[in-house]
């Protein structure tokens, strides 16, 4: 490897949105026969990077250099034609036609004026064969896993002889030997002298694969380091961006397991043992208790929404088991979740959160009325009691019911969702991200309200990237890295620089990804939930 040549540069590149400066002046670089992983945070400025580099975004300042020459491409075909090559997380291939047809697409070789067949299968082979891949080029492509699938994709890419190859996220939904597979190919293409952009929020996975990092934090260049020369807890301090404090005894203290007393596990509202989802997350044990604020911490892809979804009906877990009140659950649909008074709020919020063309008051009552079945409707009177009382309870602006959630600013469409689910008097309320995106003051309104919750009975599962903002609401505070728990402990004095040291190292517990260190929790004392219908009431 050498740092003479970058295969290509990026000079000062700023790139604005309204009312958004996505980048600002980043400078960024990849060396023939590398890996560079690109690091950072939500809105760190990763995605916006990648399309300015592949020509989906125009740049607004700054230059790019391929090779020896400045470039600006009007889209991902010229710069695919420059070579630029992206294989990205879903794969943008045909499952229904051949490995070899989905490989050659477009520039199929041709004979007397049609497709030459037999020499599409054997280009595709030479292909295949390239990369010590053993695939039948005429098999049909959604026959093979997802792992195959992006395989194909990188040997598609290298029949442009692709200089620079981007992989985005690659491995999200891979398991251990899928992976071994990918970063096989991946170590063939380097000795070969491509450059490779590997993007992943797996920092095992980066520190296994990548020779060079570039951090960047809210659109801004941190810095680019060699891979052996910075060490995991730095990282993730210049990702997130806080200093650490001595940590000397934090392994001690993360491994301290405290069984507790038979009335606080009575008092536990659920209790998760060994649930996980294959490709998703490592099996988790997670109890919460009655009135408890349980934060989940770790980067983004650490693994905290796929916990969240497991318990909440979205996905099923395949290991494990759900204990509700000590009697044991499936949890297989969000229904079932709901008849148990288990609500999940996405982070999603736009996708799988609120409907815009639905006034505020239909919104509300979405998830109360799905509950109920639709052949008993919920009377319009008792609808708009509804809708106004958690309008009053939870300040949403504007106060009209009948206005449409997609006019209102994003924290009012949060208070809205949120208005949804309480309005089911949940005893687990599941919360993924609530305050991303959001004003200030409505961060604090929210905030509040889970305060006041769980002081009323109610569990809350939390979920946040701010660690200031899950030490701040959290009973406990388990912490999540490369799809695994690695802590789970009491939040009695912990610090931000303790979170962010467990999410770049872990318990140290490798050998069992499944047995985090625990801290079983004394249940905070409140009153049962409110009623049925109103859990503000």
């Amino acid at each position: 490897m050498t740092d003479t040549a970058p295969v290509v540069e990026m000079r000062g590149i700023s790139i604005e949105f309204p009312g958004v400066k996505a980048l600002d002046g980043v400078d960024f670089r990849m060396f023939a026969g590398e890996v560079h992983s690109l690091m950072g945070e939500n809105g760190a400025g990763k995605s916006t990077l990648i399309k300015a580099l592949t020509g989906v975004y125009g740049i607004d300042g700054g230059t790019i250099v391929l090779g020896s020459e400045e470039v600006s491409f009007s889209g991902p075909a010229q710069a695919q034609a420059a070579g630029i090559s992206t294989v990205y997380q879903e794969v943008n291939l045909l499952p229904n036609l051949s490995v070899a047809e989905n490989i050659m697409l477009g520039r199929e070789p041709r004979r007397f004026g049609s497709i030459d067949w037999r020499a599409t299968r054997r280009r595709a082979a030479e292909l295949l064969a390239g990369l010590n891949l053993e695939i039948d080029p005429t098999s049909l492509l959604g026959d093979h896993s997802l792992a195959v699938q992006q395989l194909v994709a990188i040997a598609r890419a290298m029949d442009i002889n692709a200089r620079v190859l981007i992989l985005d996220e690659p491995t999200s939904s891979l398991d251990a030997d899928e992976v071994a597979e990918l970063f096989r190919v991946i170590r063939s293409l380097k000795e070969q002298g491509v450059a490779i952009l590997f993007v992943s929020h797996f920092l095992d996975q980066v520190y296994e694969i990548a020779d060079r990092l570039t951090v960047l934090r809210n659109g801004r260049l941190v810095g680019e380091y060699r891979t052996e020369e910075i060490l995991r807890i730095d990282l993730v301090q210049k990702m997130i961006g806080k200093e650490l404090a001595s940590l000397d005894d934090l392994e001690k203290r993360s491994r301290a397991v405290v069984e507790g007393d038979e009335d606080a596990r009575a008092a536990r509202f659920l209790d998760a043992e060994g649930i996980g989802r294959k490709g998703k997350v490592q099996p988790v044990d997670l109890p919460i208790a009655e009135g408890e604020v349980v934060g989940l911490a770790g980067l983004l892809g650490s693994g905290r929404t796929e916990v969240a979804r497991l318990i909440g009906g979205i996905d099923r877990p395949d290991s494990g088991s759900i204990e509700l009140r000590g009697d044991g659950v499936k949890l297989r649909t969000p229904r079932q979740a709901i008849a148990h008074r288990i609500a999940y709020s996405s982070e999603n919020r736009r996708d799988e959160g609120i409907v815009g063309d639905l006034s505020v008051r239909d919104n509300i009552v979405l998830a109360l009325q799905a509950d109920r079945g639709w052949f008993r409707p919920i009377p319009k009177k008792r609808q708009e009691e509804l809708a106004q009382s958690y309008i009053q309870a939870l300040n949403i602006r504007p106060a009209d019911p009948n206005a449409l959630v997609r006019n209102l600013s994003g924290g009012n469409q949060q208070k809205v969702l949120l208005a949804r689910w309480l309005a089911i008097a949940p005893r687990l309320l599941i919360l993924d991200e609530p305050t991303r995106g959001i004003d200030i003051g409505a961060k604090a309104e929210i905030q509040k309200l889970v305060v006041n919750l769980a002081e009323n009975g109610m569990s809350v599962l939390f979920i946040s990237a701010e660690l200031e903002e899950v030490l701040r609401l959290s009973h406990r505070v388990a912490v999540m890295r490369d799809r695994r728990m690695v802590a789970d402990l009491v939040n009695d004095g912990l610090g931000v620089e303790e979170l962010m040291a467990l999410i770049a190292e872990g318990s140290g517990d490798e050998d069992n990804p499944g047995e985090a260190a625990s801290a079983s929790p004394t249940p905070p004392a409140g009153p049962a939930p409110a009623d049925p219908e109103g859990a503000l009431r």
